[in-house]
């Protein structure tokens, strides 16, 4: 690993590390958001129907939404990118967090529709968010 490493220039090391930093933190937030989102769901009344289920699944992703947003953002521009955060940087965050979570919410819901359970769902959304959601708060933190 060393090895190849060193080969690398200053540029790709630099870029490497970012996606690395990323990763944790991105997986921090998202273990965050998923754990909070099971709690919500948990302790649901059990006699909600099919349709206030779903609205609950989507109450509880959105509590767990805000709170992972608050954590990745001061853990993105301090930790990940090693940016000073500033309101154009919070502007551009917040704006690639809006589109993730409308991408959040859409997925989520598809996976709920076609009858997987509300405890799986989040995994398959995850999948798909988590990769356009780096390009989009790289972009905006970065510029």
């Amino acid at each position: 690993m060393k090895d190849f490493l060193n080969r690398l220039s200053n540029e790709r090391r630099a870029q490497l590390g970012e996606m690395v930093r990323f990763g944790i933190v991105g997986a921090l937030a998202t273990l965050l958001q998923y754990g909070i989102y099971l709690l919500l769901v948990w302790i649901a009344p059990v006699s909600l129907s099919d349709a206030h289920s779903h609205l609950w699944s989507s109450v509880s992703m959105t509590a767990g939404y805000i709170i992972s947003f608050i954590f990745n953002f001061f853990a993105s521009t301090r930790f990940t990118f090693r940016v000073k955060a500033n309101t154009r940087r919070g502007a551009g965050f917040l704006f690639s967090h809006i589109v993730n979570y409308l991408l959040q919410m859409a997925t989520l819901n598809i996976f709920l529709f076609l009858g997987m359970g509300s405890k799986w769902a989040p995994i398959p959304m995850f999948c798909i968010c988590v990769p356009v959601n780096f390009l989009l708060v790289r972009f905006f933190l970065k510029r």
